[in-house]
């Protein structure tokens, strides 16, 4: 066997995932491809194979390029269903044509119709929330409100953001621009930049860190990462505020999957999607990352319990999607880069 094709062979293996040949029966596995890393989603498909018996073979990659391997397959592809984070990353994958609409009244009981796809493309299989992280040292519960008032005069020279080139920031200001929309929105982001404490900084975790080092006041970030964070060091005076209670809600998120528009075994790739939204697979789901379940009927982990409960807002996440483009205008417009 030639060296390249050794090689790929290797890769293939660790990621997870066998090459397939002529006597490879499909009807017997489902292949996941997943912006989800292996400690993340093994657990669920494990538990999966348990009770059915059918294998999951899996490839994890960053989102980007596992949806440029799916269009670059297309029928020939081995994957039977994406999993990614962001919903904005998934209304992308069913834009460019890759996954299929899969009837179930399974998944429409066990997912909120504002947490999935109104076409049955995909579903959300775990909940994250874009809230508000403060020092506890220097700002009180009571100066906080909503993630609009961040752009209010006090903040300034108190406020830290993650870059704007991370879907995450992306997909809120794009929920914001469904809410109240493009002119109030822009408004909004060039106050929050107008208030920036130093320039946008590399992810979620390194600006909590500024904010519990006192370089700046508050910053918004995914819980998960707080919980991460607060895990590793309990001293950090740092808490969570839930943002806009009295309005539409918390900004929330979520991690989910679809069915591929080339899957090889669809029925069995549907029964694993149906297994993900169950109460029995939500609990793993969503507490090995901190997350919250997508199934109503699921209680949150204790860690995560104890952060409080808040209203999310309802509007149907694929907005993060269809206007995330117009987000990321209106951002470099604002000068938040």
């Amino acid at each position: 066997m030639p060296r390249s094709r050794f090689n790929r062979y290797l890769t293939a293996m660790f990621c997870g995932v066998t090459l397939f040949g002529a006597g490879v029966s499909h009807a017997e596995q489902v292949v996941v491809y997943s912006a989800r890393i292996e400690q993340l989603i093994k657990p669920m498909f494990d538990a999966f194979t348990q009770e059915t018996g059918i294998k999951v073979k899996f490839v994890t990659d960053k989102e980007g390029a596992l949806l440029a391997r799916l269009k670059a397959e297309g029928k020939n592809t081995p994957a039977d269903m994406l999993i990614t984070s962001d919903a904005g990353n998934l209304w992308e994958a069913a834009r460019e044509g890759l996954l299929r609409p899969i009837e179930s009244g399974t998944l429409e009981a066990n997912i909120p119709a504002y947490l999935r796809d109104p076409q049955k493309q995909w579903f959300g299989l775990s909940v994250r929330a874009r809230t508000i992280i403060y020092n506890t040292k220097k700002v009180k519960p009571a100066d906080l409100s909503t993630y609009e008032a961040l752009a209010e005069p006090k903040w300034k020279g108190r406020l830290c953001l993650r870059t704007s080139k991370k879907v995450y920031n992306q997909s809120l200001v794009a929920m914001m621009i469904a809410e109240l929309g493009e002119a109030q929105t822009e408004q909004i982001v060039k106050g929050w930049v107008a208030n920036l404490a130093t320039d946008p900084l590399s992810d979620d975790t390194r600006a909590m860190e500024f904010v519990a080092a006192g370089k700046c006041d508050v910053t918004l970030a995914n819980t998960y990462y707080y919980g991460r964070l607060i895990e590793k060091d309990p001293a950090l005076p740092l808490a969570i505020f839930w943002p806009n209670q009295a309005g539409s809600g918390v900004h929330v998120n979520i991690s989910g999957a679809g069915v591929t528009r080339y899957a090889h075994n669809v029925p069995a790739a549907t029964k694993l999607l149906e297994f993900l939204s169950s109460e029995k697979a939500q609990n793993l789901f969503a507490d090995i990352n901190m997350e919250y379940p997508a199934n109503p009927r699921v209680k949150t982990g204790p860690a995560v319990a104890a952060w409080g409960s808040f209203k999310q807002n309802p509007v149907n996440v694929t907005k993060a999607g269809e206007l995330q483009a117009e987000a990321v205008k209106l951002m470099d417009r604002s000068g938040y880069r």
